[in-house]
C-alpha cells in the first residue's frame, strides 16, 4: 500500500463517519413519505464528498436529468458516485453488491433497490418499486448490461428493468460513462470487472494521483410498448453518445 493510498483510505473513513452522522441527523427522522427523496439527498452529499479522495474530476456533456429514468453504461463501482454526485437519484443495482465492505452498506442506506437477477419472480417486484419512485418524481438509474466491463464496447442491454417506462409513461435520458487516469491504465484500475477483487482495486485507484471522468447525458425518445426492442433501440443510442 502507497502512502497516498493510506492516507487516503484514513480520509475514506473519515468521510464515511460524517456521512453516518448526517444520515442519522437528516434522514432518519424524516416522514415515511419523503423518505426516498431524503436518502437520495443524503446520497449525492456523501458522493461529493467521498469523489474529493479520490483527486476527481469530471467533464459533464448534455443536461443532467432531475426525473424519469438514467439509462446508463455499467464500468464501475465508481459508477454510483460519480452519477450520484450529479443529482439526487434512486439506483437499481444488482443484489451481491450489498455484501460488499462499506459500499454495500452505504448503498441500502441511500435505498438502492437491490435486483436477484437469477429470479425471475423478484425482477417484477423490483420494477414495482422503480414504478413507484418514478411516479414520487424521482430519478431512477439503471444499468442493463447487468455487469461492469472495461469500456471498450457496450455490452448488450437486458430489457426487465425497461417495463416501467416501456410505451412512453415516463421519460428516458441515456449516458455514457468514461474514465481517465494520467498515471495508470483506466480500463483496467479505474474500470472494475472480470475477476478484479474489490478492496485490492480499490486500494490501487486510491493510490492514484487523480481520476477524471466524462460523462455524456442525452434525452431519449420512444413510444414503444415492446422492451425487448426498446432495449436494442437505447443499446445502440448509448453505443453512439
Amino acid at each position: 500500500m502507497t502512502v497516498r493510498a493510506a492516507g487516503r483510505l484514513l480520509w475514506f473513513g473519515c468521510q464515511v463517519l460524517m456521512s453516518v452522522v448526517d444520515y442519522a441527523c437528516r434522514v432518519v427522522w424524516v416522514p415515511e413519505k419523503s423518505r426516498r427523496a431524503a436518502r437520495a439527498a443524503w446520497l449525492q452529499r456523501a458522493t461529493i464528498r467521498h469523489l474529493k479522495i479520490f483527486g476527481f474530476t469530471s467533464e459533464i456533456t448534455g443536461q443532467i436529468p432531475r426525473t424519469g429514468l438514467l439509462v446508463s453504461n455499467h464500468l464501475s463501482y465508481m459508477d454510483i458516485l460519480v452519477l450520484g454526485s450529479l443529482t439526487p437519484a434512486v439506483f437499481v443495482s444488482k443484489a451481491d453488491v450489498r455484501s460488499w465492505p462499506v459500499f454495500g452498506w452505504l448503498a441500502a442506506l441511500a435505498g438502492t433497490v437491490f435486483i436477484e437477477r437469477e429470479r425471475r419472480l423478484h425482477v417484477g417486484a423490483v420494477n414495482t418499486q422503480i414504478q413507484a419512485a418514478l411516479d414520487d418524481g424521482m430519478l431512477v438509474v439503471i444499468f442493463p448490461e447487468g455487469t461492469s466491463s472495461n469500456g471498450a464496447d457496450v455490452l448488450p442491454f437486458r430489457s426487465p428493468l425497461l417495463e416501467p417506462v416501456a410505451g412512453g409513461t415516463h421519460h428516458i435520458t441515456i449516458s455514457r460513462l468514461q474514465y481517465f487516469l494520467k498515471d495508470g491504465d483506466a480500463a483496467n484500475e479505474a474500470c472494475y470487472w472480470g475477476d478484479h477483487s474489490f478492496f485490492p482495486h480499490l486500494l490501487n485507484l486510491l493510490g492514484k494521483r487523480s481520476l477524471h471522468a466524462k460523462v455524456h447525458f442525452a434525452p431519449y425518445g420512444s413510444s414503444t410498448a415492446d422492451r425487448k426492442e426498446l432495449a436494442k433501440q437505447l443499446h445502440a443510442a448509448v453505443s453512439g453518445l
